[in-house]
């Protein structure tokens, strides 16, 4: 008998910085706390607000990307993840119309929600607006090819009497009012230059995400939040375009390496691949035992000075790389370069296995999707096949030599120049895979 799935819900807003992740995390914690199996997913390519609807549910988040995934890959993903739950509360990304496009794919939250048939919750931040605020929600639920709106929460409302003329915006127009979150300096998250400080590194995380969920539960109708959610759709599982590099893979993963996207390690394992995980911050070299390595992404640029004072780490590392392929993704690429200079200007000595160096003292802001064709082979793609990630860093490379990866475009098709480097068994590159 096949599982009965749960339902899904999508919470967007008309701009960044609404408050999307708080009301996602809030409402994460409120319906676990009630006794619900909750799962949180993320539209677009992330990997910190992920983190945090982990920590609000106990369950890995995943990544829902209208851009980089196929259709029927998106909706087959999203009904594997709710097989075990009774309910997905996915965060969108940026405006709910945003994104990149492309024939038949789009990035935008707003596109993904109504691909997948779930409603959407939106959220509008009302410290600059009162009325108008039911103006802007109306906008957004009109807007050709909208989905369907649930209703609405009002983020940062000031006082009472803000709150009264909120309403009275919300009573000329067909949506429902269905929160109205006062302003709280407290409950914000710490950030920094790649978004919200990780949520491993959050002080107090715990009471962080208890707090926003208590408020959340008082200034919301969860009942009727819960009764707004979208049945799930049966769509068959698809296979991914990223085979597992090796049998058994060393992954690092720690405060520095932890941008590795959970559809990815279900993929692997989905076919056969066993995946080890070991600490670069704590000295650890990748498992002698493991016949291919994955260095993710994450903040090695914080920690440069410990990771090159970690001779058993690199030196394993470098032993590990003369018969067996390795791979880089951004922080990882950068740990396999020859050095890294950090934010103060200090160059730390790397594992030397590519032919570059790179500063995060230089920095050059990179951010958007990226097509990628190998130019040989490598131990998850072959040659010339078409791969889809993004690149999201700070970081620029001050010298380099070799061979280039992979030729790359951007989002719309556009000829970007050659990019990553290839040595040996070690490939690696800025570029973070999504499928």
């Amino acid at each position: 008998m096949t599982p009965r799935l749960g339902a899904g819900l999508v919470i967007g807003a008309p701009a960044s910085g609404a408050g999307k992740t708080m009301v996602t995390i809030g409402l994460q914690r409120a319906f676990t706390d009630r006794g619900l199996s909750v799962q949180g997913a993320k539209c677009g390519p992330d990997y910190i607000d992920p983190a945090f609807h982990e920590a609000a549910t106990g369950r890995p988040s995943v990544n829902l990307d209208g851009f980089a995934m196929a259709p029927t890959m998106l909706q087959g993903l999203a009904a594997h993840v709710a097989t075990t739950v009774q309910l997905v509360v996915a965060e969108g990304a940026m405006g709910l119309y945003d994104g990149a496009r492309s024939p038949g794919r789009s990035g935008a939250s707003a596109d993904v929600a109504r691909l997948l048939g779930w409603p959407m919750l939106l959220v509008v931040d009302a410290r600059a607006a009162a009325q108008t605020a039911a103006a802007v929600a109306h906008g957004c639920a009109t807007f050709p090819g909208a989905p369907a709106i649930a209703g609405v929460i009002a983020n940062k409302v000031a006082s009472t009497r803000h709150l009264r003329m909120i309403e009275d915006g919300f009573a000329r127009i067909g949506l429902p009012l269905l929160g109205a979150i006062a302003t709280e300096e407290e409950l914000a998250m710490p950030s920094r230059h790649l978004g919200l400080v990780q949520a491993g590194e959050t002080e107090e995380l715990e009471r962080r995400i208890d707090a926003i969920a208590a408020r959340v539960t008082a200034q919301c109708d969860l009942d009727a939040i819960q009764a707004a959610a979208g049945a799930t759709t049966d769509v068959p599982a698809q296979p991914p375009g990223i085979r597992p590099p090796g049998q058994r893979i060393a992954v690092a993963r720690d405060a520095a390496f932890s941008f590795f996207y959970p559809h990815i390690v279900h993929w692997w394992r989905s076919a056969g691949a066993e995946l080890r995980f070991f600490s670069p911050l704590a000295d650890e070299p990748p498992p002698a035992d493991c016949d291919a390595c994955w260095l993710p992404g994450g903040y090695p640029e914080l920690h440069a000075a410990r990771i090159a004072a970690n001779g058993q780490f690199l030196n394993g590392l470098r032993a590990f790389a003369r018969s067996r392929p390795v791979h880089g993704e951004c922080g990882g690429y950068m740990v396999l370069g020859r050095t890294l200079e950090d934010g103060d200007g200090v160059v730390h000595p790397m594992a030397g296995l590519l032919p570059m160096d790179t500063s995060f003292a230089r920095r050059r802001r990179t951010l958007g999707y990226r097509r990628a064709r190998l130019r040989q082979g490598a131990s998850f793609a072959s040659v010339g096949q078409l791969l889809l990630g993004h690149e999201f860093h700070y970081a620029s490379i001050t010298a380099s030599e070799g061979e280039p990866l992979a030729d790359m475009a951007d989002a719309e098709g556009q000829a970007l120049s050659p990019a990553g480097h290839r040595a040996g068994h070690v490939t690696g590159g800025f570029f973070h895979l999504i499928a």
